[in-house]
């Protein structure tokens, strides 16, 4: 994780005249420069903190077994490294090729990965951020296997050639020694033997290498001699080859499904051949072929008998099968389906040492998607519970939301609810990765991450202190009823795929209101609750948005009508309305377009909700005369209100979730006021060929008279997996970013014509020409520039760039509340911006932010008396205005402007073009260092925050181009200088971008190496060690140095030393090599005892045969005397 250098924008800008900078109007009141502002560049930091979920595209595994440490490497060159819950650590390859092996220094705190671009690297894991020490690239040879023997310094690297060249890692320079392919096998053998796919030193002789080549031969090498002792030879491919820990026997596994045991001194034929699970023929012939065993793992127990662990072999009549992994144990051969392909497997077991007992006690598997901890010590070997957040993509994400400093009591609320769904069945036993430290930082603030996903459920994540932990599961799809088949599916659906799919949500965490909008124009209302509840009918609000489309043409020269582009502000007088031609009840005949008819049918069965999150109130949009609902753009609710406000490309509704009714459904042109400077015209006085939809008005209901979008047949939108979605927002950006919007209103003009004239459906190109709401922010402010008091009031954000303001007459609280109608009139525009709107929010007078009010939490399914205590309603925020004076800023932030608007004069005081070039994605008013900025992300790559109210830019660095539709759909900021984005399918990337949090970076993040002792080597025995049979040592240092071995080829491989500084590197490098070097000086004091036993010995020997002489003289001299010749 490095740091970025940044482009610091000096302060004091705003006083040059630049289309870049922050301008003030003239004639500003004196009272906006008594704002003082406190934040400063130097407040500013960009780098990325944490990266969390399952590891994209892995690709290869290894395990420390003494440090308790999981490594994970991925086709795009990332490592992830996993300890105990809440130890995670991510850095990546600079090449991004694919890692095909790890390796770990088992306990020295270091990691050797290999790369598909024949790269190998030394990764120093003593920092908190992981660093290369050392590469070295192979130029003229393909790695293909990689092999380290416990407490060694030379790694063994075996290549596509079939050679095998040895590495020191403590220099990363390679050895003369060299073991070439023609020497390993048989002179006699006339073909390659392909390329090196195992190697092994025997556990019980370090001398002897055990190299086996893809084509089935296997050779078991002596390194001091330089000559193969034996070779095995199998007309079947090797995919693995496994030792058994005494080193007299080891296993391989086959391309054909099979499993060959050898004797090692028996090279002539396996001493067994078994097909785990191929079919035995009744007349003795070879069992029919399966698929390759992929791997196997064959480890030893004290008390029973050994595990064979294995991955594929399955019979090819298992079409559609699972991946499975096995597990053979004594008699019993157990199965485990897994729910993804296998990637990977380990054994964990409770020794380093390969040659004693193994014990194993766990396999890790890894899999495409998931991560699988399988405890062997239990009968029918349950998996372990994961503690990683590793189910971010167990649906795909859709939308993202950060809450940080969010109410304390909110995490452990969700916790305490979300800790009933968990599932049963788990081991008993830890975690059994437990390795490293948590950080020691000192941010405590709660933090929130929501994520709703493509199948209709939501996540609320604890993302406190740089760990993310799901606290909580809510799934929207139980609310509607599930087609059990095809040919029940409803044909109303807007998407083929994931109707549940969630579009937007909006959350007020202080009265746990939640309103989530879905990608089939429906929105629920959640309240939260301790208590299970049964509801008996499910309350339903179905609101008809129509479609306001005008279509003006006029002759041209040839005499044909052209449809030009259609003008979202001009909609037909009542009077022009057709008289309805469809009954108002849902009509959904094969004859007649669809009407009146929802996208999703409401389960109308009881409806168990457990405690957490409750449906309030479902809202849907229907069809109307053969047109589809548009999808919902924006979403906001109030809690202190009770009121939900969405929109989209045909208008904004209001409903009244307190008292369940429809309050305003407006078409966006209708938010003009008659003498709006802002209000959109027609192109041109064309008349119209026919008469355009009237929006339908609330208070008339459904009976209104209103007249169809012309539509003469019923068209079906229809996309996999968001593809409508995702093209609609790629031609968006490429259109934004290839064309200026003069240009653009033409393009749109002649590729709607082009469609119109093909149907005269509501394309998705019509729907962007139109002007849909985008943003909405509740606020209590002055509606009009004559008020004086403060009201409760919604601004309205679109995508054309007017903010209009929407006024509020709440009736007074209690019974009265849930009588009386809420009343609502709309005040005209307050500004004009370029883009389209993204963000709004409140100042006060000295620059504080207004947040909406709200209603504390309250259980509503407590007693009223329990109710009334808790109930309490936030008051309403003071200010008055003066007359001629402004006591509020209304912040606004569109795609290429940022204005700040003093209230109730409606005066523009401040004006920043963000980019001319480009287009912001996501911006957002957070909190900063105790005061308020606006953070934006550019299309472009660019991060930028700028101070208020007076929009000086306090930050421009460009950070990450825009390369995925993902990040632009799940990019949010949140305060305290915390930020997050999906950087793939399965992982959250989150980034700071205060100083404060770059500077403390270091102490927040958690350690992965942590001082532990090597356990003890087994004791082999005082009569193996006298008599042979004990592990045999190896000199390596004798026979790969220099001295002896002589130099490499400086050709073959190229040494490049690590990114780091030189001071850094040396000291991270002293701490891996010293240990190395101890580890060496340790193993000779062992062996120097080892020989002086073995001296001590022969002394004894050489003494007891003297005294055996001695008695024997002794013997023959006194044999024949009689005992009184003594």
């Amino acid at each position: 994780m490095k740091k970025f250098n940044i482009r610091k924008v000096l302060d004091g800008l705003t006083a040059v005249s630049s289309s870049s900078s922050a301008s003030a109007q003239p004639g500003t009141h004196r009272e906006n420069d008594v704002v003082q502002e406190t934040l400063q560049s130097e407040h500013f930091q960009l780098c990325k903190t944490v990266r969390h979920g399952f590891p994209y595209q892995p690709s290869s595994m290894a395990f420390d077994p003494v440090q308790k440490i999981l490594a994970v490497g991925t086709q795009t060159g990332a490592l992830r490294l996993f300890g105990r819950a809440g130890v995670e650590c991510y850095c990546q390859h600079e090449s991004g090729a694919a890692v095909i092996q790890l390796q770990f220094l088992i306990n020295e705190g270091a990691l050797v990965s290999a790369l598909a671009d024949d790269s190998i690297h030394l990764w120093n894991l003593r920092q908190k951020i992981p660093a290369i020490l050392h590469s070295l690239k192979f130029n003229r040879e393909r790695i293909t296997y990689c092999h380290l023997p416990f407490q060694s310094k030379w790694l063994y690297i075996g290549t596509e050639r079939g050679n095998i060249h040895i590495v020191n890692v403590e220099s990363f320079t390679l050895s003369g020694y060299v073991i070439m392919w023609n020497k390993a096998i048989e002179l006699s053998t006339k073909t390659h033997p392909g390329p090196v796919v195992h190697i092994s030193d025997n556990p019980m002789d370090e001398g002897k290498l055990l190299i086996g080549f893809e084509c089935g031969v296997v050779v078991l090498w002596d390194l001091k001699c330089k000559k193969a002792d034996y070779r095995y030879n199998y007309d079947e491919a090797i995919h693995s080859v496994a030792w058994h820990h005494e080193g007299k026997q080891f296993v391989c596994s086959h391309s054909d499904g099979t499993l060959t045991t050898w004797n090692v001194r028996a090279p002539a034929k396996p001493a067994q051949i078994i097909t785990p699970h191929g079919k035995q023929p009744k007349d003795g012939k070879k069992p029919e072929p399966c698929k390759p065993i992929l791997k196997v793992e064959y480890k030893t127990t004290r008390a029973g008998d050994p595990f064979m662990v294995l991955s594929g072999g399955l019979s090819y009549d298992t079409v559609g099968r699972r991946a499975c992994l096995t597990v053979m144990h004594g008699k019993s051969t157990t199965v485990l389906e897994m729910d993804y392909p296998i990637v990977d497997f380990l054994t964990l077991c409770e020794t380093p040492y390969p040659n004693d007992f193994q014990e194993p006690y766990a396999v890790v598997v890894l899999l495409e998607r998931d991560l699988v901890l399988i405890d062997l010590g239990q009968i029918g070997y349950p998996i372990f519970e994961n503690p990683y957040p590793l189910t971010i993509h167990e649906s795909p994400v859709t939308c993202c939301e950060y809450f940080a400093d969010c109410p304390a009591e909110l995490i452990p609320a969700l916790y305490s609810i979300g800790s009933r769904q968990k599932r049963q069945g788990y081991s008993k036993k830890e975690w059994p990765i437990s390795g490293g430290n948590w950080g020691q930082g000192t941010q405590s603030y709660p933090e929130i991450i929501i994520t709703g996903h493509a199948d209709g459920s939501i996540k609320f994540w604890d993302a406190s202190a740089l760990m993310l932990q799901v606290l909580y599961k809510l799934k929207t799809a139980k609310v509607f009823e599930r087609a059990r088949g095809k040919e029940e599916k409803p044909n109303t659906d807007i998407v083929e795929e994931d109707p549940f799919a969630i579009q937007t949500l909006s959350w007020c965490p202080e009265s746990r209101m939640l309103c989530v909008a879905g990608v089939s124009a429906h929105v629920i209302i959640y309240r939260f609750s301790k208590q299970e509840v049964t509801t008996e009918v499910v309350q339903l609000l179905e609101v008809r948005m129509q479609c306001e489309f005008s279509d003006v043409d006029s002759p041209d020269p040839g005499g044909e009508q052209t449809p030009t582009l259609p003008t979202p502000g001009a909609s037909s007088s009542p009077q022009e309305a057709e008289p309805p031609t469809q009954p108002t009840t849902g009509s959904n005949s094969s004859d007649g377009p669809r009407d009146n008819i929802p996208c999703l049918q409401v389960r109308s069965s009881p409806l168990k909700q457990s405690p957490g999150y409750q449906v309030e109130l479902v809202i849907q949009l229907v069809w109307v005369s053969g047109e589809p609902p548009q999808q919902i753009t924006s979403l906001a609710i109030n809690s202190s209100y009770g009121l939900v406000v969405f929109g989209n490309s045909n208008g904004l509704a209001v409903v009244d979730y307190l008292q369940k009714t429809l309050l305003l459904n407006m078409g966006t042109s209708e938010l003009y006021s008659p003498s709006d400077p802002y209000q959109r015209q027609p192109h041109s006085p064309r008349k119209a060929r026919q008469p355009s939809g009237a929006v339908c008005d609330s208070n008339d209901g459904p009976n209104t008279s209103e007249d169809r979008c012309k539509s003469p047949t019923s068209v079906k939108f229809k996309s996999r997996r968001f593809s409508k979605t995702v093209a609609n927002d790629f031609a968006k950006m490429s259109r934004k970013i290839s064309s200026s919007s003069e240009q653009k209103a033409d393009l749109d003009a002649k590729d709607n014509s082009f469609s119109r004239s093909r149907s005269s459906s509501v394309t998705s190109i019509d729907r962007e020409s139109r002007e849909a709401i985008s943003a909405f922010y509740f606020c209590e402010s002055f509606p009009r520039k004559t008020d004086s008091l403060v009201s409760p009031c919604v601004l309205v954000g679109t995508t054309q760039g007017s903010v209009m303001m929407v006024a509020l007459s709440l009736p007074p609280g209690g019974d009265q509340r849930l009588q009386q109608p809420v009343g609502i009139s709309s005040c005209g525009t307050l500004a004009r911006l370029k883009g389209g709107i993204l963000t709004m929010a409140l100042l006060d007078a000295a620059g504080t932010l207004l947040p909406p009010s709200y209603e504390s939490w309250y259980d509503p399914n407590a007693s009223d008396e329990e109710k009334e205590k808790s109930r309490k309603r936030r008051p309403a925020s003071p200010p008055t205005s003066q007359e001629g004076q402004d006591s509020q800023f209304a912040v606004l932030c569109s795609e290429k402007q940022a204005k700040v608007v003093a209230l109730p004069s409606q005066t523009r005081i401040y004006k920043h073009n963000i980019t001319e070039t480009s287009f912001v994605l996501r911006a957002d008013v957070v909190q900063m260092a105790g005061t308020n900025c606006i953070a934006c992300f550019c299309a472009n790559g660019h991060i930028m925050t700028l101070s208020l109210p007076s929009l000086r830019p306090l930050l421009d660095m460009n950070y990450l181009p825009l390369t995925d539709m993902r990040i632009a759909r799940t990019f949010c900021f949140s305060n305290m200088g915390q930020a997050l984005y999906l950087t793939s399918s399965t992982e959250i990337q989150r980034i700071t971008y205060s100083q404060e949090t770059c500077d403390n970076l270091q102490e927040m993040l958690s350690e992965l190496f942590t001082p532990v002792e090597t356990p003890e080597a087994p004791n082999r025995g005082f009569f193996k060690g006298l008599f042979g049979g004990g592990a045999q040592s190896l000199d390596r240092e004798d026979l790969f140095g220099e001295t002896t071995a002589g130099k490499a080829s400086r050709s073959l491989a190229q040494h490049i030393p690590g990114p780091g500084n030189m001071e850094g590197m040396k000291g991270a490098a002293s701490g891996v090599v010293g240990d190395l070097a101890r580890a060496r000086i340790a193993l000779d004091e062992r062996g120097q005892k080892l020989g002086e036993l073995e001296e001590r010995t022969a002394a004894m020997m050489s003494s007891a045969e003297s005294f055996s002489k001695h008695a024997h003289d002794m013997m023959l001299k006194y044999k024949d005397k009689k005992w009184y010749q003594l």
